[in-house]
Protein backbone atom coordinates (compact mmCIF):
# COMPACT_ATOMS: atom_id res chain seq x y z
CA UNK A 1 0.00 0.00 0.00
CA UNK A 2 0.90 3.66 -0.40
CA UNK A 3 -0.28 5.64 2.63
CA UNK A 4 -0.26 9.41 3.05
CA UNK A 5 -1.14 12.01 5.69
CA UNK A 6 -3.44 14.53 4.04
CA UNK A 7 -5.73 17.52 4.52
CA UNK A 8 -8.93 18.27 2.63
CA UNK A 9 -10.97 21.32 3.61
CA UNK A 10 -8.64 21.65 6.62
CA UNK A 11 -9.65 18.19 7.88
CA UNK A 12 -6.76 15.75 8.43
CA UNK A 13 -7.10 12.18 7.20
CA UNK A 14 -5.14 9.17 6.01
CA UNK A 15 -5.19 8.45 2.30
CA UNK A 16 -4.28 5.28 0.45
CA UNK A 17 -3.40 5.52 -3.21
CA UNK A 18 -5.18 3.38 -5.75
CA UNK A 19 -4.36 3.38 -9.45
CA UNK A 20 -7.44 5.55 -10.09
CA UNK A 21 -7.19 7.96 -7.13
CA UNK A 22 -6.83 8.41 -3.38
CA UNK A 23 -9.07 6.63 -0.86
CA UNK A 24 -9.98 8.52 2.33
CA UNK A 25 -9.71 5.57 4.70
CA UNK A 26 -10.36 7.79 7.73
CA UNK A 27 -13.91 8.33 6.50
CA UNK A 28 -14.58 4.59 6.51
CA UNK A 29 -12.62 3.85 9.70
CA UNK A 30 -13.18 6.94 11.88
CA UNK A 31 -11.75 5.32 14.99
CA UNK A 32 -8.24 5.27 13.56
CA UNK A 33 -5.66 8.04 14.01
CA UNK A 34 -5.51 10.59 11.21
CA UNK A 35 -1.83 10.53 10.30
CA UNK A 36 0.41 7.69 9.19
CA UNK A 37 2.85 7.90 12.08
CA UNK A 38 0.12 7.69 14.70
CA UNK A 39 -1.45 4.85 12.72
CA UNK A 40 1.77 2.80 12.87
CA UNK A 41 1.87 3.29 16.64
CA UNK A 42 -1.79 2.42 17.15
CA UNK A 43 -2.80 -1.03 18.45
CA UNK A 44 -5.92 -0.64 16.27
CA UNK A 45 -3.84 -0.65 13.05
CA UNK A 46 -5.00 -3.54 10.87
CA UNK A 47 -3.41 -3.58 7.44
CA UNK A 48 -5.97 -6.04 6.09
CA UNK A 49 -8.89 -3.88 7.25
CA UNK A 50 -7.29 -0.94 5.44
CA UNK A 51 -6.82 -3.02 2.30
CA UNK A 52 -10.47 -4.10 2.41
CA UNK A 53 -11.64 -0.47 2.62
CA UNK A 54 -9.41 0.48 -0.31
CA UNK A 55 -10.72 -2.40 -2.42
CA UNK A 56 -14.41 -1.71 -1.85
CA UNK A 57 -14.37 2.11 -2.15
CA UNK A 58 -16.36 3.26 -5.16
CA UNK A 59 -14.51 5.17 -7.87
CA UNK A 60 -16.89 8.10 -7.39
CA UNK A 61 -15.59 8.57 -3.82
CA UNK A 62 -11.92 8.83 -4.80
CA UNK A 63 -9.96 12.05 -4.45
CA UNK A 64 -7.53 13.58 -6.93
CA UNK A 65 -4.12 14.91 -5.89
CA UNK A 66 -5.27 18.46 -6.63
CA UNK A 67 -8.13 18.06 -4.13
CA UNK A 68 -5.85 17.42 -1.15
CA UNK A 69 -2.84 18.90 0.61
CA UNK A 70 0.01 16.63 1.61
CA UNK A 71 1.36 16.86 5.13
CA UNK A 72 4.73 15.31 5.99
CA UNK A 73 3.85 11.64 5.73
CA UNK A 74 4.81 11.21 9.40
CA UNK A 75 4.03 14.66 10.82
CA UNK A 76 5.31 14.06 14.35
CA UNK A 77 7.95 11.32 14.37
CA UNK A 78 9.48 10.27 17.65
CA UNK A 79 12.85 10.23 15.91
CA UNK A 80 14.16 11.18 12.48
CA UNK A 81 17.76 10.00 12.45
CA UNK A 82 19.82 10.96 9.41
CA UNK A 83 22.95 9.28 8.07
CA UNK A 84 25.63 11.58 6.67
CA UNK A 85 28.22 10.64 4.04
CA UNK A 86 26.53 7.28 3.38
CA UNK A 87 27.39 7.16 -0.34
CA UNK A 88 31.04 6.89 -1.38
CA UNK A 89 30.73 9.62 -4.03
CA UNK A 90 29.20 12.07 -1.54
CA UNK A 91 31.98 11.39 0.97
CA UNK A 92 34.54 11.94 -1.80
CA UNK A 93 33.06 15.27 -2.91
CA UNK A 94 33.28 16.40 0.73
CA UNK A 95 36.97 15.38 0.78
CA UNK A 96 36.11 12.81 3.46
CA UNK A 97 37.01 9.17 3.80
CA UNK A 98 34.04 6.79 3.77
CA UNK A 99 32.97 6.49 7.41
CA UNK A 100 33.74 3.32 9.33
CA UNK A 101 30.77 4.01 11.63
CA UNK A 102 27.63 5.89 10.61
CA UNK A 103 27.62 9.68 10.88
CA UNK A 104 24.28 10.40 12.59
CA UNK A 105 22.37 13.63 13.23
CA UNK A 106 18.76 14.48 13.96
CA UNK A 107 16.03 16.41 12.14
CA UNK A 108 12.97 17.73 13.91
CA UNK A 109 9.34 18.13 12.79
CA UNK A 110 9.39 21.95 12.52
CA UNK A 111 12.00 21.63 9.76
CA UNK A 112 9.69 19.57 7.52
CA UNK A 113 6.91 20.24 5.02
CA UNK A 114 4.83 17.92 2.88
CA UNK A 115 4.89 17.16 -0.82
CA UNK A 116 3.83 20.16 -2.88
CA UNK A 117 4.30 22.62 0.00
CA UNK A 118 6.87 25.43 -0.21
CA UNK A 119 10.37 25.10 1.11
CA UNK A 120 11.44 28.33 2.79
CA UNK A 121 14.86 29.83 2.18
CA UNK A 122 15.66 31.65 5.44
CA UNK A 123 16.32 35.36 5.44
CA UNK A 124 19.73 34.92 7.12
CA UNK A 125 21.33 32.80 4.39
CA UNK A 126 21.40 32.17 0.64
CA UNK A 127 23.28 28.86 1.07
CA UNK A 128 20.21 26.64 0.83
CA UNK A 129 21.26 23.23 -0.52
CA UNK A 130 19.34 20.10 -1.57
CA UNK A 131 19.85 16.44 -0.66
CA UNK A 132 17.76 13.63 -2.18
CA UNK A 133 17.30 10.69 0.17
CA UNK A 134 15.44 7.45 0.77
CA UNK A 135 13.95 7.06 4.28
CA UNK A 136 13.18 3.81 6.07
CA UNK A 137 10.21 3.87 8.46
CA UNK A 138 10.20 1.58 11.49
CA UNK A 139 7.01 -0.42 11.99
CA UNK A 140 7.82 -2.50 15.06
CA UNK A 141 9.80 -1.66 18.19
CA UNK A 142 13.30 -3.07 18.33
CA UNK A 143 16.44 -2.88 20.47
CA UNK A 144 19.72 -4.70 19.87
CA UNK A 145 18.27 -6.31 16.76
CA UNK A 146 20.59 -8.31 14.51
CA UNK A 147 21.25 -7.43 10.88
CA UNK A 148 19.57 -10.70 9.92
CA UNK A 149 16.35 -9.66 11.68
CA UNK A 150 16.49 -5.90 11.18
CA UNK A 151 14.29 -5.77 8.09
CA UNK A 152 11.49 -7.57 9.96
CA UNK A 153 10.96 -4.27 11.79
CA UNK A 154 10.45 -2.10 8.69
CA UNK A 155 7.00 -0.70 7.89
CA UNK A 156 8.04 0.87 4.61
CA UNK A 157 9.88 3.66 2.86
CA UNK A 158 9.42 7.30 1.94
CA UNK A 159 11.45 10.22 0.54
CA UNK A 160 13.27 13.18 2.04
CA UNK A 161 14.83 16.36 0.74
CA UNK A 162 17.30 16.92 3.57
CA UNK A 163 17.53 20.63 2.82
CA UNK A 164 20.62 22.14 4.41
CA UNK A 165 21.69 25.69 5.21
CA UNK A 166 25.35 25.06 4.50
CA UNK A 167 26.99 28.11 6.04
CA UNK A 168 25.23 27.40 9.34
CA UNK A 169 25.92 23.67 9.08
CA UNK A 170 29.63 24.31 8.72
CA UNK A 171 29.86 26.73 11.65
CA UNK A 172 30.22 23.81 14.06
CA UNK A 173 31.44 20.23 14.05
CA UNK A 174 27.85 19.14 14.75
CA UNK A 175 25.52 19.48 11.74
CA UNK A 176 22.22 19.86 13.60
CA UNK A 177 21.87 23.66 13.31
CA UNK A 178 22.18 23.73 9.53
CA UNK A 179 19.72 20.87 9.14
CA UNK A 180 16.84 22.26 11.18
CA UNK A 181 15.80 25.68 9.92
CA UNK A 182 12.01 25.81 9.75
CA UNK A 183 10.43 24.43 6.56
CA UNK A 184 13.74 23.67 4.85
CA UNK A 185 13.16 19.92 4.39
CA UNK A 186 10.39 17.91 2.77
CA UNK A 187 9.09 14.44 3.65
CA UNK A 188 6.74 12.25 1.64
CA UNK A 189 4.60 12.09 -0.33
CA UNK A 190 3.69 8.55 0.76
CA UNK A 191 4.85 5.64 2.83
CA UNK A 192 5.25 2.68 0.48
CA UNK A 193 4.93 -0.52 2.49
CA UNK A 194 7.94 -2.82 2.47
CA UNK A 195 6.10 -5.63 0.68
CA UNK A 196 5.95 -3.48 -2.49
CA UNK A 197 9.73 -3.07 -2.75
CA UNK A 198 12.86 -5.24 -2.93
CA UNK A 199 14.21 -6.46 0.39
CA UNK A 200 15.93 -3.57 2.12
CA UNK A 201 14.90 -1.30 -0.80
CA UNK A 202 18.07 -2.36 -2.60
CA UNK A 203 18.67 -1.81 -6.30
CA UNK A 204 16.47 1.27 -6.73
CA UNK A 205 17.51 4.31 -8.76
CA UNK A 206 17.55 7.54 -6.74
CA UNK A 207 17.62 10.98 -8.36
CA UNK A 208 17.55 14.62 -7.29
CA UNK A 209 16.34 17.09 -9.94
CA UNK A 210 16.55 20.87 -9.87
CA UNK A 211 14.13 22.57 -12.26
CA UNK A 212 13.98 19.31 -14.23
CA UNK A 213 17.75 18.84 -14.48
CA UNK A 214 19.29 15.75 -12.87
CA UNK A 215 21.76 16.91 -10.21
CA UNK A 216 22.10 13.66 -8.26
CA UNK A 217 21.80 10.06 -9.38
CA UNK A 218 22.74 6.81 -7.67
CA UNK A 219 21.46 3.37 -6.78
CA UNK A 220 20.35 2.47 -3.28
CA UNK A 221 22.71 -0.51 -3.47
CA UNK A 222 25.55 2.06 -3.37
CA UNK A 223 24.94 2.88 0.31
CA UNK A 224 27.93 2.32 2.58
CA UNK A 225 25.61 1.24 5.42
CA UNK A 226 22.54 -0.61 4.18
CA UNK A 227 19.09 -0.31 5.69
CA UNK A 228 19.70 -3.46 7.74
CA UNK A 229 23.09 -2.14 8.87
CA UNK A 230 21.59 1.17 9.97
CA UNK A 231 18.78 -0.42 11.98
CA UNK A 232 21.11 -2.89 13.68
CA UNK A 233 23.73 -0.27 14.57
CA UNK A 234 21.28 2.36 15.80
CA UNK A 235 19.31 -0.19 17.83
CA UNK A 236 22.51 -0.94 19.78
CA UNK A 237 22.21 2.60 21.13
CA UNK A 238 18.52 3.30 21.45
CA UNK A 239 15.10 1.72 21.17
CA UNK A 240 13.65 2.23 17.70
CA UNK A 241 9.87 2.55 17.87
CA UNK A 242 7.05 2.36 15.35
CA UNK A 243 6.98 5.59 13.38
CA UNK A 244 10.67 6.38 13.88
CA UNK A 245 12.59 7.06 10.68
CA UNK A 246 16.13 6.69 9.38
CA UNK A 247 17.17 8.83 6.41
CA UNK A 248 19.77 6.79 4.56
CA UNK A 249 21.94 9.59 3.16
CA UNK A 250 22.36 11.44 -0.11
CA UNK A 251 24.58 10.65 -3.09
CA UNK A 252 27.05 12.97 -4.77
CA UNK A 253 26.03 16.06 -6.72
CA UNK A 254 24.95 18.41 -3.93
CA UNK A 255 25.12 22.11 -4.64
CA UNK A 256 27.73 23.53 -2.31
CA UNK A 257 30.64 21.49 -3.73
CA UNK A 258 29.91 22.43 -7.35
CA UNK A 259 32.00 25.00 -9.17
CA UNK A 260 30.36 27.43 -9.07
CA UNK A 261 28.12 26.41 -6.14
CA UNK A 262 24.43 25.85 -6.86
CA UNK A 263 21.99 26.86 -4.13
CA UNK A 264 18.20 26.78 -4.06
CA UNK A 265 16.57 30.14 -4.68
CA UNK A 266 12.99 31.38 -4.70
CA UNK A 267 11.13 30.02 -7.73
CA UNK A 268 13.20 26.83 -7.97
CA UNK A 269 11.58 23.38 -7.92
CA UNK A 270 13.42 20.42 -6.44
CA UNK A 271 12.32 16.81 -6.86
CA UNK A 272 13.42 13.62 -5.13
CA UNK A 273 12.71 10.50 -7.17
CA UNK A 274 13.20 6.90 -6.11
CA UNK A 275 12.16 4.10 -8.40
CA UNK A 276 8.92 2.42 -7.22
CA UNK A 277 8.65 4.79 -4.24
CA UNK A 278 7.56 7.96 -6.02
CA UNK A 279 8.39 11.62 -6.46
CA UNK A 280 8.62 14.30 -3.78
CA UNK A 281 8.28 17.75 -5.36
CA UNK A 282 8.57 21.17 -3.69
CA UNK A 283 9.04 24.76 -4.80
CA UNK A 284 11.16 27.33 -2.98
CA UNK A 285 10.04 30.64 -1.55
CA UNK A 286 11.84 33.33 0.45
CA UNK A 287 11.15 33.73 4.14
CA UNK A 288 8.81 36.61 4.81
CA UNK A 289 10.32 39.69 6.40
CA UNK A 290 9.80 39.86 10.17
Amino acid sequence: MKLSSLHANETPFIGVRRADGIVNVSAALPGLPRDVGALLRSPAYDAQALADVVARTAASALLRDDEVRFRPVLPAPGKLLCLGLNYVDHAAENAARPPEYPVVFGRYPTSLVGHGEPLVRPSVSTHFDYEAELVVVIGKTCRNVSRAQALDHVAGYTLLNDGSIRDYQLRTHQWTIGKNFDATGALGPELVTADELPLGAKGLVLRGLLNGKVMQEANTSDMIFSVADAIAILSEVMTLEAGDMIATGTPGGVGFVRNPPVFLKPGDVFEVEVERVGTLRNHVIAEASP
